[in-house]
């Protein structure tokens, strides 16, 4: 017989093997609930089954597809066990410490306090990052897309001065961001999956001198492969009154765009999120990064120790005109 014909032969008998093996677990399965005497212990033994099955199937899907629901079936899959939140971006607490803090923060339209911030090198950043439906799926046929959605997005980000006790441990910047986010799904399976179409408000809270907000929409495009999953961003700054304006240089530091890039292996044991961002100009070119890393180390069912390395500007909006570098480790929630 030919080599190339034995090949053939055996892959089809392991095939074979295989279906037969799964044929006769999922038949011992049914066997076992089929055994139950009492109609309802016998109908929850098959419910758990069915349930087993679409949760492994869930946990099954990309990243892109689960976190945005791509294909639509988070109703099927999830049933009771779906929660209304879903991870937007990262959701982590880390202690972190930085090269050097901002003593004396400013902007062109507001000077910097006579005396500086009273800063330890040390504090706790934490990150909260959820996204919700608002509108249930249209379907559509324009250029290349296939479907639509509304999501609303609220991610919140703080940097407390937890180890500075004789500042009575103050939280040093909390960063609000709200988002409404316009999705358009092109049913690919891989490559380019989607389009977002997004408005976006960032501010601190705080007001005069510390005050720091801007406004903007974005366009950005998801790809995805069966490991690497490409988010690239580009936004256009929405003007206001530069009297107003608290930052009125503030694309000129964190940047005119941005690129995410997440890598996951199959067995979804550990996660690196790399962000990347910058002004694109080339005269004075400024730029930011920031490394995850969700290593394979579990810290519960829900959390794994995370590693995270900044630099450049824009850490924080108080901090996005200075640039600094800062390392920490904490836990990371899953995102699913």
């Amino acid at each position: 017989m030919p080599a190339r014909h034995y090949t053939l032969h055996t892959r089809s008998l392991l095939l074979l093997c295989f279906l037969c093996l799964s044929l006769d677990t999922a038949a011992a399965a049914d066997a076992n609930c089929a055994a139950i005497e009492k109609p309802e212990a016998r109908l929850q033994c098959y419910d758990r089954q069915a349930q087993s099955g679409a949760a492994q199937e869930a946990r099954n899907r990309s990243y892109l597809t689960r976190s945005w629901d791509l294909d639509n079936r988070d109703d099927e899959l999830l049933g009771d066990q779906q929660s209304p939140l879903r991870p937007h971006k990262g959701t982590y607490v880390i202690i972190r410490q930085t090269m050097g803090p901002n003593h004396f923060p400013d902007t062109p339209t507001h000077a910097a306090l006579g005396t500086p911030e009273d800063l330890q090198l040390k504090e706790i950043k934490f990150q909260f990052s959820q996204k919700a439906k608002l509108l249930n799926p249209l379907q559509i046929h324009f250029l290349g897309f296939q479907g639509m959605r509304l999501w609303a997005a609220y991610t919140q980000q703080s940097n407390w001065q937890a180890f500075n006790a004789g500042d009575s441990s103050p939280f040093r910047e909390t960063n609000y961001e709200p988002e409404l986010i316009l999705m358009l799904n092109t049913g690919n399976a891989y490559g380019m999956k989607l389009l977002n179409i997004g408005y976006n408000h960032q501010s601190n809270g705080r007001s005069q001198n510390m005050s720091r907000s801007w406004n903007r929409m974005y366009m950005q495009g998801g790809w995805e492969t069966e490991t690497l999953t490409i988010m690239a961003r580009a936004w256009w700054r929405i003007p206001e009154d530069y009297t107003q304006d608290d930052n009125p240089d503030i694309v000129e530091y964190i940047g005119r765009g941005d690129l995410n890039l997440r890598w996951e292996p199959q067995d979804r044991s550990q996660v690196v999120d790399i962000t990347l961002r910058n002004n694109l100009n080339v005269d004075t070119n400024r730029g930011f990064i920031q490394i995850d890393w969700a290593t394979p180390i579990n810290v519960s069912k829900s959390t794994r120790l995370n590693l995270q390395l900044t630099s450049g500007f824009g850490e924080s909006l108080i901090d996005y005109n200075f640039q600094q570098t800062t390392f920490g480790a904490g836990i990371s929630f899953r995102d699913w």
